[in-house]
């Protein structure tokens, strides 16, 4: 249960996130920016769920307390997609660098936390919750990156060209 409770209290983080992230000067640009946010990172989240759900599906790794499903956690991809949409919306609030790292210190021990409960309750292996952690952080980057427009020296950027025999889709990462 406590793996539940931390997930629920992820979702309290993100939320209090967005709603403290400064979106604009007016109303109308407090509205988009916000809406924008929230629909990227729900995006992002919607498809860690999916690939999560697919891979539980398609791997067959049996659970160590039996039962089918347990590659990749999906407790501990929604804590890290949580964690890591969290940690942007705080670097947008302009706290001092060491605040920044207390606040991403603290991501990371709540993240870490949600995964071990997962393994202390018999529902996966290790192995399963550091799968889960990179699904759920690569996606949360990814989203973060390629659509929010903050001001941040990593990026990703995906370009599509038309060829010859259809289009060619390019990713480029900077990390």
């Amino acid at each position: 249960r406590m793996s539940d409770n931390l997930l629920d209290a992820w979702g309290v983080i993100w939320v209090a996130s967005i709603a403290a992230a400064p979106s604009g000067d007016t109303a109308t640009e407090w509205s988009i920016a916000k809406a924008g946010g929230i629909g990227v990172q729900t995006a992002g989240g919607i498809l860690t769920r999916s690939t999560v759900g697919y891979l539980k599906q398609n791997v067959g790794r049996s659970r160590p307390g039996g039962g089918n499903g347990s590659f990749p956690s999906a407790h501990a991809s929604g804590a890290a997609t949580y964690a890591t949409f969290a940690a942007a919306n705080i670097e947008t609030l302009g706290w001092s660098p060491g605040a920044v790292t207390a606040s991403n210190i603290g991501l990371g021990a709540l993240t870490a936390a949600t995964a071990w409960a997962r393994v202390e309750a018999n529902f996966h292996y290790p192995s399963d919750v550091l799968g889960g952690i990179a699904i759920g952080s690569f996606f949360g980057v990814f989203f973060t990156d390629a659509f929010m427009g903050l001001d941040n020296p990593r990026n990703a950027m995906v370009l599509f060209e038309p060829s010859r025999e259809g289009a060619v889709a390019l990713m480029r990462f900077n990390f």
